[in-house]
């Protein structure tokens, strides 16, 4: 009877334990973060070696397998959901997003087709009207869920390279780049690497690129933008930034797209974390004509703080993205409303990554996606007035949005020292701020964007990088 039970359930009793432990297992995570260091306390040689054991050849029950996973990760995770996480641009995996994610994984959809999954597919098309009216970016754009900045880039790259290419009159998808007509491509001195790594992934290469001259917020300089373009015999590819990574700057949209539209040549915005600012009002003038580029990339794992992977790619016109993009051929589908998933992403087969997404712009809704960002932009001003404030200690740049680019003494030393007080900081384990260069100079990047930041957290990272600082001063090598 219990096996006839057990097997009606479509779960082994040690299949159910294994879900109930692993969903334990993450709330006791979740909640238990505020006590936590911000770093791993083992090392890699130590934490690796916990898994790193033969396979065996009999296995192990479902909920063991579990009960091992969770007690061999301890110590081995970054703190990357706490509010004192301050590195990498990273969002921190709001709580509703991961409850969704659970319904993801366990619902098993492979949601590459609207036929297949039209409840994922709902989701997910509500997720790209719901972000592109929030960036108040064209009603009828194109749109597809990637896993993150980096395949949104490529996506755009490779829907401009489509249409550059088919003005010239050839067809990329059907005769590859042998041959193919030249594709100027200029951007910033201080992009991203992830658009340099799109041009490489569409064979445009990364080092043949034109790179412009930008100012001291890593912004590109109109003057030096427009002698590169007349340098150009072709409609180019122009890649522009909005949230320069140190500085979080924004390229002066307004003065250098129409440059581009009278050579008739594509932009493209690296939006990742920053073109989340349109959706402020009182910040959006920031991005200032970065509505008349023709593709955006932007992270959803970043500001929306949805669980990894979720990235999303928008392009102007639709038919581009389906063309450079649809394994079922290289056109339109007829016009009847539908909307297909693998048309507009590299993936045929994928999970259902924008779910976790939909629940949290349906949890927090416009006001609480504005409320947020805005916040992150005060806390980051606030970070940089505080910190400032201490001899021997300087803001490398203006607070544009969220990112707070801090180094430590002057001269030759100043490096070192900088590099001494970062190192204090993450040792101590209280917050975890990470490096960057800026300026010619090493620095400590903080950067405000887990979903629960606030002042308190703020503050304690400008007292543990004050405090590192004094101590670092008092006891030198």
């Amino acid at each position: 009877m219990d096996k006839q039970r057990t097997k009606a359930s479509g779960l082994s009793a040690a299949q159910a334990r294994a879900m109930d432990g692993a969903a334990l297992a993450a709330r006791f995570y979740r909640e238990e973060l505020p006590n936590m260091p911000a770093r791993p306390t083992v090392g890699l040689d130590e934490a690796a070696g916990r898994f790193l054991a033969p396979l065996s050849d009999s296995g192990m029950p479902e909920d063991e397998v579990i009960a091992q996973i969770v007690r061999d990760a301890s110590g081995g995770l970054h703190s990357m959901a706490n509010p004192t996480f301050f590195g990498y641009v990273l969002g921190a995996s709001h709580p509703v997003g991961v409850a969704a994610d659970m319904l993801v994984a366990a619902w098993g959809q492979n949601a590459g087709s609207s036929f297949e999954t039209p409840a994922a597919t709902g989701m997910e098309r509500a997720v790209c009207n719901w972000v592109i009216d929030l960036l108040s970016l064209p009603s009828g754009s194109g749109a597809g869920l990637v896993t993150g900045g980096t395949v949104a880039n490529m996506v755009g790259v490779m829907a401009a390279r489509h249409k550059l290419l088919a003005a010239q009159g050839w067809d990329v998808e059907a005769d590859g780049l042998f041959g193919a007509p030249e594709i100027p491509v200029l951007i910033g001195k201080d992009a991203h690497s992830a658009p340099f790594a799109a041009l490489r992934y569409a064979g445009l290469g990364a080092a043949r690129v034109r790179v412009v001259e930008t100012d001291g917020e890593g912004r590109i300089r109109a003057d030096a933008f427009r002698r590169a373009l007349e340098q150009t015999d072709a409609p180019p590819l122009v890649i522009l930034q909005a949230g320069q990574i140190n500085t979080g700057a924004f390229d002066p949209f307004g003065e250098l797209i129409p440059m581009v539209r009278e050579r008739q040549g594509w932009v493209h915005v690296d939006g990742a974390f920053g073109l989340w600012l349109a959706a402020v009002p009182e910040l959006e003038h920031r991005l200032a004509g970065v509505r008349e580029a023709d593709s955006w990339a932007v992270d959803l794992h970043k500001w929306l703080n949805a669980p990894f992977d979720a990235g999303m790619v928008i392009v102007r016109d639709r038919a581009p993205l389906v063309a450079s993009m649809s394994a079922r051929g290289a056109y339109l589908p007829e016009t009847t409303g539908h909307w297909e998933p693998s048309d507009s992403t590299p993936e045929l087969s994928r999970r259902a990554r924008g779910i976790p997404s939909y629940a949290i712009l349906r949890h927090l809704g416009v006001a609480g996606v504005r409320e947020m960002v805005a916040r992150h932009c005060r806390l980051a001003a606030r970070i940089a007035a505080a910190v400032s404030a201490e001899p021997g200690i300087v803001v490398l740049n203006e607070v544009h949005s969220n990112q707070v680019a801090i180094a430590c003494g002057n001269g030759p030393d100043g490096n070192e020292l900088t590099m001494r007080v970062l190192r204090r900081v993450q040792e101590r384990g209280k917050v975890y701020p990470t490096h960057g260069e800026w300026a010619g100079r090493q620095i400590i990047r903080a950067s405000v964007i887990g979903y629960a930041m606030n002042e308190a957290d703020a503050d304690l990272l400008s007292i543990e990088i004050i405090d590192a600082l004094r101590w670092c001063v008092d006891n030198p090598d």
